[in-house]
């Protein structure tokens, strides 16, 4: 009954908000275009190993915002030759919750040696890998990194990867990849965004819009 209230709670969130003008949430390709899209929620190439609850459709969304902010950052990628890809933005609630119960069953660990083959899956919520709510339902934080002509720049860990080597500063991780997270990093606070320190690809507009907001729309 809890998660029944919460998740109305949301959906009039969103619907107040509507009622007051345009939607605060709006599919990244009208906003910039030539960012790169891989949604992985919306397919079986994440963690779960399948497609996330939530994500009916690929398509990446965040506040207008922070995809204002994201097309400044990608003028500047794209002034060094390169380009962002977008792994994900917005996030409903309900994708969140679906993350908490897969990470509650022990038994699945279908994806487990592609992306946590390190981590105990009982430990994913104490190092602060799963929670039950995500900055990422606010609209204004995306995962992301860089390309060169449609190839991913190293990065020293793929995306998602459940590990210390992710964190964006680890001293393990050296050379080009470093470089690389560097640059990003620099891009993307160019842009207003800062960075979360345990996942080099994970970014949050400083001055989100909806800091207080979790919202639980589907993605459709």
């Amino acid at each position: 009954m809890k998660g029944m209230r919460v998740l109305a709670f949301l959906t009039l969130a969103m619907a107040s908000l509507l009622a007051f003008g345009r939607s605060p949430l709006v599919d990244l390709k009208e906003v910039a275009p030539t960012v790169e899209q891989e949604p992985r929620y919306a397919s079986a190439n994440n963690f779960l190993g399948r497609p996330v609850v939530g994500y009916e459709i690929a398509k990446v969304m965040l506040t207008w915002e922070a995809a204002e902010a994201l097309a400044k950052a990608q003028a500047a990628a794209e002034a060094l030759g390169l380009s962002l890809r977008v792994y994900d933005g917005y996030r409903p609630q309900r994708a969140v919750d679906n993350f908490v119960a897969w990470a509650a069953d022990p038994a699945d660990r279908v994806a487990k040696q592609a992306y946590y083959p390190d981590v105990p899956k009982e430990e994913l919520f104490a190092q602060g890998y799963i929670a039950s709510r995500s900055g990422h339902s606010r609209g204004s934080t995306v995962d992301l990194t860089l390309t060169r002509e449609g190839e991913p720049l190293p990065m020293g860990t793929p995306f998602d990867f459940f590990g210390e080597r992710s964190h964006t500063d680890h001293a393990a991780v050296t050379g080009e990849a470093r470089e690389n997270r560097q640059l990003l990093k620099r891009i993307m606070e160019a842009a207003g965004f800062q960075n979360y320190a345990l996942e080099w690809w994970h970014y949050t507009l400083k001055d989100e819009p909806y800091p207080d907001e979790y919202f639980d729309l589907p993605i459709e």
